[in-house]
């Protein structure tokens, strides 16, 4: 089982003291990964409610810090060797594909081969409304996007042409390290999410990792990929866990999750080690 880290660049971890305590920490005791979020704007007063919480409020409030999470993983990678580098999520609707392409493959060359892109359709419509992209369209943009970006990676130049975006032979370079591309992780807690995994995801990450909601998340994107005529096992497994025993890991092991996603341990330098320590103890080097 691998381990990652959420939220790890917002709220307290925008310091950059604290950020680097818990990236070189989670490097030194064997994570495997760290996640960032992404918000551009938090428009004052929103009223969309914030899916992953039962109250639907969002954590940390309308003025939490949320750096760039490219910006903030770009700091990462620079020191580290190698702790992968992820978005969990990255509002792929709100972002230019051009863009999106030439920012990844730039990190996975820098990071020489660490990086994982996880996108989401976002769940913001005040956000959405302010960059300007109409929130019925984001599920659309968001599949049309990766398919797009796919396209900047191949080796020799390609037109695309779809509903959103369109141009002609484009190079785009450097080209990712990783073959045939950054993986795209699918993340997302709704069975639209799950089949939009099937359909263009190399990873699936439902938000909530409980056993409630879980089977049949994995049973829509099964599903999907028989439509498709694709593997579901091809598609890797991520869940959100808070800080699992041993048992847990056991459990979600047997349901084919490959990825168990914890939460910082503590806001302060000495906590974060002192609690990332003694993860690894008593989870990693026994998984």
């Amino acid at each position: 089982m691998k381990f990652g880290i959420s939220f790890a660049t917002a709220g307290p971890f925008a310091d950059p003291e604290l950020f680097e305590a818990l990236v070189l920490t989670a490097e030194d005791v064997g994570i495997e990964s760290i996640w960032a979020v992404e918000h551009v704007v938090l428009p004052q007063g929103f009223q969309s409610k914030y899916p992953y919480n039962k109250d639907g409020r969002f954590p940390g409030g309308e003025k939490a810090p949320i750096p760039d999470p490219l910006v903030a993983l770009s700091y990462a990678a620079g020191m580290t060797k190698r702790l992968r580098l992820a978005t969990g999520i990255m509002i792929l609707p709100q972002r230019n594909p051009l863009y999106v392409a030439k920012e990844w493959a730039s990190l996975d060359v820098l990071s020489r081969g660490r990086a994982m892109m996880g996108v989401g359709i976002g769940w913001l419509k005040e956000e959405m409304e302010t960059v300007g992209i109409p929130f019925k369209e984001r599920a659309a943009r968001t599949e049309e996007a990766a398919q797009a970006i796919r396209s900047l990676w191949q080796p020799e130049p390609e037109a695309f042409s779809g509903r959103f975006y369109n141009w002609g032979p484009q190079n785009s370079n450097p080209k990712p390290v990783q073959k045939p591309g950054v993986p795209i992780i699918v993340g997302g807690n709704v069975e639209g999410a799950a089949r939009r995994a099937a359909r263009i995801g190399d990873g699936f990450y439902p938000a909530s990792g409980s056993m409630k909601t879980l089977p049949a998340l994995l049973d829509a994107m099964r599903d999907e990929c028989a439509k498709l005529g694709r593997n579901p096992e091809e598609i890797e497994l991520t869940v959100a866990a808070g800080m699992p025993d041993e048992g847990k890991v056991s459990r979600y092991r047997d349901f084919g999750v490959s990825r168990m996603m914890i939460t910082p341990p503590a806001a302060d330098k000495e906590g974060l080690k002192r609690g990332l320590s003694e993860f690894a103890e008593a989870i990693i080097a026994k998984t």
